[in-house]
């Protein structure tokens, strides 16, 4: 077997890889694409307005018709992350990541012809369709690049859904220069561009496999399954990995899968739930989507001659920075650098009010720029990858589900939250406003410390043990099993001892795996037939 490791990484996989993160890609271009043509957007909505009633639009109206268009895309992301998972098992992974396409098509095209149509609701609707479509790809990508990878590399591999994120936030960004399509006349197909790699990856997803284990697992079919493996492992033995997927089945049928409400009743779930809530809220309070919207107004209200360029500079720290945690968070652990993120983010945070408090002095434009790039870095560095990583290793296979649909739902919600009330805020406080993330980042640096454990190299046995219970979810498994045999209920309690976690360094994964196939052929043949 261990001749047969680098054959894992084959052409083929790579494709397929870079063929669902153009959907990563996506959600992070729609992100950062609002922020450069905004005077555009308002100069528009003020046109429209006086072609309709007359009179130029009131300034407090012209905001609120903003900040809707920038936070109604969060409202889109919301509803589709609540559907990722009844679409995924209904159509497949693959096939659904093709049917969504079609939403970015319709978005698309209703923002595109929003100038020749004269209405701003064009707009509204479009951002709206295309936060349903990002919604929906923001677990769907994550879900098929981590069951098309080897395990030993699915930590790894699993980053590239944020690395896809920030890319497509950069590229917005290079277009939305007023030389490029941040132009008067040329903003509609800004917007309209989400198109374009909609119909690429279209073309492209036909010619890349189904996920193996939805094949397996859910459709029974073990065959197209193997032959999957197979063309993705470069090797014709693949039994290592149908035998994993065999395991995970077997356990999915002997674990009761938790409802939403079920979720939030338990008692032995509350204290998980809160941390993945907590964190997911670390995410979106902190600012980061405030400082992407509207970073080009900071710079400008800072005094910075050429904002774009500035907001440019930050998109290439993100995406560096990405790349950075990548290799540090194997080696750092989950819950250190996530301390070290929200600190470093709240000394920017109160950098940033300083230097729009001081903006009539011009050493302090550059006190933004400098504060602003370490925002971005130290968010790239904790809470922008790591609240996913521990959502999905708090939960074992029962929960999971649910607790992911909550933890998406909130962290959609706190996006639109910022989104809706930023433009007000800013207007309201001024310099002072980003001392209200100051203050969210303290709060939640504080939480972190004392109720976050760290979960790098555990498994979800050792991890329930930080809660100071012993593998809460297989017990409700054992109380309350879901129609099996006697032999299956009896093999229950040993389930926890081999979870495996999804996106976990190599190490870990590795490791338990012997011991994990060995444990389960000693297992009585009712839990094998029941696969």
């Amino acid at each position: 077997m261990e001749g047969e490791q680098p054959k894992q990484v084959t052409g083929y996989l790579l494709f397929s890889l870079a063929t669902a993160v153009i959907g990563s890609l996506q959600f992070g271009y729609n992100t950062g694409v609002i922020n450069a043509p905004e005077q555009k957007l308002r100069s528009f909505f003020n046109a429209t307005w006086i072609e309709r009633y007359g009179e130029s639009i009131r300034p407090g109206v012209c905001t609120i018709v903003w900040s809707v268009t920038v936070a109604i895309f969060s409202v889109g992301g919301m509803v589709g992350s609540f559907s990722v998972g009844v679409m995924a098992n209904r159509f497949g992974r693959r096939r659904s990541m093709f049917l969504v396409n079609s939403l970015a098509v319709i978005g698309g095209l209703l923002m595109g012809f929003s100038t020749i149509c004269s209405s701003y609701e064009m707009v509204i609707a479009g951002r709206l369709v295309i936060g349903l479509f990002c919604g929906l790809f923001t677990g769907l990508t994550p879900m098929y690049v981590g069951e098309v990878s080897p395990t030993p590399l699915r930590g790894a591999f699993g980053t590239l859904h944020q690395l896809g994120v920030v890319v497509g936030i950069l590229i917005a960004q290079i277009f939305g220069l007023e030389g490029l399509l941040g132009s008067d006349k040329l903003w509609p197909l800004l917007l309209a561009l989400t198109v374009a790699p909609a119909v690429v990856q279209c073309i492209l997803l036909p010619f890349c496999p189904e996920s193996p284990r939805f094949l397996l697992i859910n459709l029974k079919k073990e065959e197209e399954a193997r032959k999957a493996l197979v063309r993705l492992r470069g090797s014709e033995d693949v039994s290592k990995d149908l035998q994993e997927m065999k395991e995970e089945s077997a356990k999915m049928a002997m674990e009761k899968k938790v409802t939403i409400p079920e979720l939030f009743r338990s008692a032995s779930y509350r204290q998980p739930l809160l941390i993945a809530v907590m964190l997911q809220l670390s995410q979106q309070l902190s600012g980061i989507n405030a400082v992407f919207y509207y970073s080009t107004g900071i710079f400008k209200s800072a005094g910075v001659e050429q904002p774009i360029y500035a907001t440019i500079g930050a998109g290439v720290v993100n995406t560096v920075f990405t790349v950075v945690s990548l290799f540090l968070v194997e080696k750092a652990g989950r819950r250190t650098l996530h301390l070290l993120g929200l600190g470093g983010m709240a000394v920017s945070a109160l950098l940033m009010s300083i230097s729009l408090l001081l903006k009539y002095i011009d050493a302090m434009s550059y006190v933004a720029i400098l504060a602003v790039m370490i925002f971005v870095a130290m968010f790239e560095l904790g809470p922008g990858p790591i609240p996913w990583f521990i959502v999905a290793e708090l939960f074992s296979q029962g929960p999971r589900p649910a607790a992911m649909a909550v933890a998406g739902c909130c962290n959609w919600t706190a996006n639109f939250l910022v989104g809706i009330s930023f433009p007000k805020l800013e207007e309201l406080c001024g310099p002072w406003v980003f001392l209200i993330f100051t203050a969210f980042l303290i709060i939640f640096f504080v939480f972190t410390f004392f109720k976050v454990p760290e979960t790098k190299g555990k498994t979800f046995d050792e991890i329930s043990r930080c809660f100071g219970g012993s593998a809460p979810p297989a017990s409700s498994s054992v109380e309350d099993p879901p129609a099996s045999s006697s032999a299956t209920t009896a093999a229950l309690p040993a389930s926890p001892v081999q979870e495996k976690l999804p996106l976990v360094e190599a190490p870990t994964v590795t490791s338990p795996t012997p011991t994990a196939a060995t444990a389960l052929a000693e297992k009585p043949a009712p839990a094998q037939e029941s696969v």
